[in-house]
């Protein structure tokens, strides 16, 4: 989420997904296709992600320049929606192009099938998340920003996305935390910097 992309103190369930779910796709005129969904099974470019990622981060966490970073993170984005199966990558198109409509059932429904033929894709419960934070349901996509943090724990878009759900419940200081958390990952996201700079201003004048 890119409010986020983005990953708690109350008691959060996930809603239980129908594993009929996972048998077909069903595309956005609800026709279902024939095409088998089959799982990622190249490994090697899983871990060749991986180490691209990394080298990304790193590259991210050193640069100071607000241009040459987001262009990192873009590189970042990137890898994080690259699932590595056409299935996968057909269901997060239609998901998308459902939630511009804000056709959010069909939306919710297309990501449900993504995390169940892949609940290992960080970016499929991201991009869920999203969609509930678009929907105004907070502890749904708490619960889906909490899952990809545990899955990548540098989703600089899932914690931006917790920040402004923070926000929006006035739970400042938690919001605060979150945003910190974006800068240690993310130093020159000028977002998370004015976001801080706000924040640390009106808690400060809260404690006068």
């Amino acid at each position: 989420m890119r409010i986020s992309s983005i990953f708690l103190a109350a008691s959060l369930v996930l809603l239980p997904i129908h594993a009929t779910s996972a048998q077909t796709i069903v595309p956005p005129d609800e026709q279902a296709t024939t095409e088998p969904i089959l799982p990622p099974e190249n490994n090697d470019a899983v871990v060749e992600s991986q180490e691209t990622l990394d080298r990304l981060f790193l590259q991210l966490k050193k640069d100071p320049k607000e241009a040459s970073s987001s262009a990192t993170a873009r590189m970042i984005w990137r890898e994080w929606t690259a699932s590595g199966n056409k299935s996968i990558d057909l269901l997060m198109a239609w998901a998308a192009t459902a939630m511009r409509r804000q056709d959010f059932s069909k939306a919710e429904d297309l990501l449900d099938q993504v995390i169940v033929l892949n609940p290992e894709f960080a970016e499929g419960w991201n991009r869920r998340a999203t969609l509930y934070f678009n929907k105004l349901d907070y502890s749904r996509s708490i619960a889906d920003i909490e899952k990809t943090l545990t899955l990548e724990p540098r989703h600089f878009g899932a914690l931006s996305g917790l920040a402004a759900i923070m926000q929006r419940l006035d739970r400042d200081e938690d919001a605060l935390k979150a945003w910190y958390r974006v800068l240690e990952i993310y130093p020159a996201n000028k977002n998370a910097q004015n976001a801080v700079i706000a924040l640390e201003e009106k808690l400060a004048g809260n404690r006068t």
